[in-house]
């Protein structure tokens, strides 16, 4: 059974839709495919710790240079 959708798009992204279009040949129904699938294997890919920590990382300023190998900073660390 086929199922069918309604998107509204924003001029913007129904220029980029019929730019996608000239580039490759495709209809829209098949662009979309295409995007769905994308996402869903971005949605599915494993993400790392840096991922996860996102816009977080590097932001401490004037802390240790050698904080996550000197093994020093792990004294007393967990009791």
């Amino acid at each position: 059974m086929k199922a069918y959708i309604h998107a509204r798009l924003s001029k913007e992204e129904r220029a980029a839709l019929d730019a996608l279009k000239r580039a490759t040949g495709h209809s829209d129904s098949e662009l979309v495919r295409r995007g769905l699938k994308l996402v869903a294997a971005e949605v599915k890919r494993p993400r790392s710790a840096l991922d996860l920590a996102g816009a977080s990382v590097g932001c401490l300023k004037g802390g240790p240079r050698d904080l996550s190998t000197n093994p020093k900073y792990m004294d007393g660390f967990g009791e």
